[in-house]
């Protein structure tokens, strides 16, 4: 059997009484913090809270050299990952791969902050479209640097049908933790190379550390959004389309937005 647990937002109480339960019972225990990770608390706090070794995967282990799931045919073996167990890509691979091996998978699910945001800022979940990752820029064979346009493209497309965008931020081994600021500034330099003026000055939301006692949820609009100090990561961004009055007075009253977004309403 393996189990796939989702460990929540923050830190290691955030896991559900349903997935310490079969973290308690299991053979093995391993986890993987590439794709997300819980910034309030580390391995050695997991570990005594768990009664259980917890053996951390590289994302080689987990997306090239898998080998370690054939412990699971004969074995009780958990997968532990930050937020939702299922919300990569990556996972449902993972589970597609156990199932081609005959091994029976459960899933435990976490905390995922896909649905926290909508609680964070008060924007309602079913006016999301598409999500987007912004991932550190990288130099190319000619020693340029390159930075994706993509998610550029898909909130302006997502912003034509009045929806907003979730922007998931890049977790890089040697890069680190990008920054809401550092994703905006990013955004706005795709915009002045192709010479638009869609990104400037518009409304975003930036939120650090969800899950935590203190969450920071501040909104602005972008040239002065970029400049904020959010503190410590996790960030992640928040691109608003067309707004109802509810969702823009959560803005101004829950996460200090200028009150000129209650003008841009439906």
């Amino acid at each position: 059997m393996l189990t796939f647990i989702g460990l929540g937002l923050f830190d290691e109480y955030d896991i559900s009484l349903k997935g310490l339960e079969a973290i308690r019972g299991a053979d093995l225990v391993y986890a993987e913090f590439y794709t997300s990770c819980l910034m309030g608390t580390n391995l050695n706090e997991m570990e005594k809270l768990y009664g259980k070794k917890v053996c951390l995967l590289s994302r080689e282990d987990v997306e090239q050299h898998p080998d370690w799931l054939i412990e699971a045919k004969d074995k009780n073996i958990c997968f532990l990952t930050g937020g939702d167990t299922m919300v990569s890509t990556t996972h449902v691979d993972l589970r597609l791969r156990a199932e081609k091996l005959g091994i029976e998978t459960r899933l435990i699910h976490g905390a995922s902050i896909a649905s926290a945001v909508s609680g964070l800022t008060g924007l309602q979940n079913y006016r999301f479209g598409k999500s987007a990752s912004i991932p550190h820029p990288y130099e190319s064979r000619r020693g340029t640097r390159v930075i994706s346009e993509t998610p550029y493209d898909i909130i302006k497309q997502n912003a034509e049908m009045g929806l907003h965008t979730l922007v998931f931020l890049d977790i890089d081994k040697e890069k680190g933790y990008m920054t809401v600021n550092t994703a905006l500034k990013l955004l706005l330099e795709v915009e002045e190379k192709r010479g638009e003026g869609f990104m400037h000055n518009v409304a975003a939301v930036g939120i650090a550390r969800a899950g935590s006692e203190k969450p920071v949820v501040k909104a602005d609009y972008t040239e002065k959004l970029k400049d904020f100090d959010f503190g410590k990561p996790l960030h992640i961004l928040v691109i608003p389309g067309k707004m109802h009055f509810l969702e823009a007075e959560a803005l101004v009253k829950l996460a200090g937005g200028p009150t000129g977004l209650m003008e841009e309403v439906e």
